[in-house]
């Protein structure tokens, strides 16, 4: 990727929940969030992500935070959804990121534009796409986490059908909970993998086994919204190409509703079926 050395940083400390199961080929499977009058009033989860590399020497740091934030090992008050992008700018100091993504790169540009931040760095936590820090600085992130804005949940269903080994179709209907006046938001939709587990030959984690957990692997929008109710339904189709080795059980997908200011307004996680 052409970008200058200085524009791009790997930062060191200076001083998480993810994929229910059934059946294989032409299966549908339906999900239904349940959501409780109490977690509706406080809010549905937080959405945060992590921008991170391989080729990164303290991203491994933050990907062992981020699999323990997903665990559960914090005991946060309120629910959250990861989601990790690697992004690819490193990818020319020794070792190419096998998960890394131009379009993880441009992700994160947008976040460092709307944050108005002077430079991209790994590794890094982006709160609801409101509030950031490093990512694998364990008290900022709580501390973001704990002080994000809380939007009602998405409340949608998913359907699930295999039609051939290399394709996903994945079918959406549901409401946002929240009421889009005249700004306008697209519904994206990220299809993720956990528990991906490789050596690390060269590079700047060389001879170190990694551990990468919520890996964004697709990310595709359903729909945009503008002017529309708190209850009116929304629906859509869309059909993810699969890369080899996939396993259902490993995955999931998250919905998630954001700005054009990046902001997020809402989101839901699915796991998928084991044997899908």
């Amino acid at each position: 990727m052409g970008r200058a050395r200085r524009l791009v940083s790997c930062f060191r400390k200076r001083s998480s929940s993810s994929p229910p199961s059934p059946d294989s080929t032409s299966h549908d499977d339906k999900a239904i969030a349940s959501i409780s009058s109490e977690e509706e009033r406080k809010g549905g989860a937080v959405l945060v992500e992590l921008f991170s590399s391989q080729g990164c020497a303290t991203s491994p740091q933050a990907e062992l935070l981020f699999s323990r934030l997903g665990r559960g090992d914090f005991e946060l008050e309120l629910p959250v959804i990861l989601l990790a992008y690697h992004v690819d700018y490193w990818d020319y100091a020794g070792w190419k990121d096998p998960y890394s993504s131009s379009q993880w790169t441009v992700r994160q540009k947008a976040y460092v534009e709307s944050l108005n931040l002077d430079t991209m760095f790994t590794p890094q936590i982006v709160v609801q796409g409101r509030d950031q820090c490093l990512g694998d600085d364990e008290d900022a992130m709580l501390s973001c986490i704990a002080s994000a804005a809380r939007d009602p949940a998405l409340a949608f269903q998913a359907t699930y059908r295999r039609q051939s080994d290399d394709s996903l179709q994945v079918n959406l209907t549901g409401s946002l909970r929240s009421k889009m006046d005249s700004q306008s938001a697209d519904i994206m939709v990220a299809l993720y993998e956990s528990g991906l587990v490789n050596d690390c030959p060269d590079g700047a984690n060389k001879g170190r086994v990694l551990a990468n957990d919520y890996v964004v692997r697709r990310l595709q929008k359903l729909t945009s919204v503008q002017d529309i109710s708190v209850k009116k339904k929304v629906s859509g189709t869309l059909d993810f190409t699969l890369w080899e080795g996939f396993r259902s059980g490993k995955c999931g997908i998250t919905l998630f509703l954001q700005n054009s200011s990046q902001q997020i307004f809402g989101a839901q996680n699915f796991k998928l079926p084991d044997n899908l």
